[in-house]
């Protein structure tokens, strides 16, 4: 079996600290085989956030990837850096970022869905431009046949079953694109509420995995990440919290858009 600890939204500046610490003490008394950071490690995008967070990731001993998310760039009374310098103060995580990982048949491949200006008036929101669509599917092309495709962003393709919402544009082509290149999986984050339903296209299934938050900003969940167990091909997704662990139900499954 390969286990992976799927975590996102930490926001350092607003993390929690006891679900930090809790965190910290699962990994290193279970040992996964690596940890995925869907996005949104920091609150503001500031340099001690950015070393809290990197010294945090460091600190677990482990294969770690972290994607970028709309709170880890520069906000919007900063749009000069947020425009032509934004990712400035990544120098305390740089080597993790969007690192692909390659661990007993499985491929975790990266997706950007962050933007930093958009035709909209929400830049929080995601976007999947043609580059990083192309990136990703540039490295799943690379993947042997025989591993099993994750796919990590922070935002979710296409709506799930939260009251939070990502509205990443393109995101339904670019899931579609991953599915026929694929793809088994994608992770995300963003909506703080963990999710796993599948999405169905051509008669393949992708499943669609979203975690909670190690933060102060929660929703309708604790605190919380996701257990992901790989057993043959097969993924099991538990929702580990403080309070206890659930095994997510699939939901209804997410059809191909019209």
């Amino acid at each position: 079996m390969t286990k992976l600890f799927h975590v996102s939204d930490v926001h350092f500046g607003a993390e929690d600290p006891a679900a930090i610490a809790w965190f910290g003490e699962r990994v290193a008394a279970e040992k996964p085989d690596a940890v995925i950071m869907t996005g949104d490690l920091t609150m503001r995008a500031k340099p001690k956030e950015f070393q809290a967070g990197g010294d945090w990731l460091r600190s677990l001993g482990v294969p770690v990837t972290l994607e970028v998310g709309n709170h880890d760039i520069p906000y919007y009374w900063d749009p000069l850096r947020r425009l032509f310098s934004p990712y400035s103060r990544y120098a305390a995580v740089e080597k993790m970022i969007e690192r692909p990982l390659d661990i007993q048949g499985i491929a975790v491949i990266p997706l950007k869905t962050t933007a930093r200006a958009q035709w909209r008036w929400n830049w929080s929101k995601g976007r999947v431009s043609p580059g990083s669509l192309n990136r990703s599917l540039s490295l799943i092309a690379g993947v042997p046949k025989d591993h099993l495709i994750i796919v990590a962003g922070h935002h979710p393709l296409i709506e799930g079953p939260t009251k939070g919402t990502a509205k990443t544009k393109y995101g339904d082509r670019a899931l579609v694109a991953l599915a026929e290149a694929g793809a088994d999986a994608v992770l995300s984050g963003h909506v703080h509420d963990p999710f796993d339903v599948p999405f169905t296209h051509g008669g393949r299934t992708v499943r669609l995995i979203g975690a909670g938050t190690l933060s102060k900003r929660v929703r309708h969940s604790p605190p919380a990440f996701n257990e992901l167990r790989v057993v043959d091909g097969a993924i099991t997704t538990i929702v580990r919290t403080m309070e206890g662990d659930r095994m997510l139900a699939l939901g209804e499954p997410v059809r191909e858009p019209a």
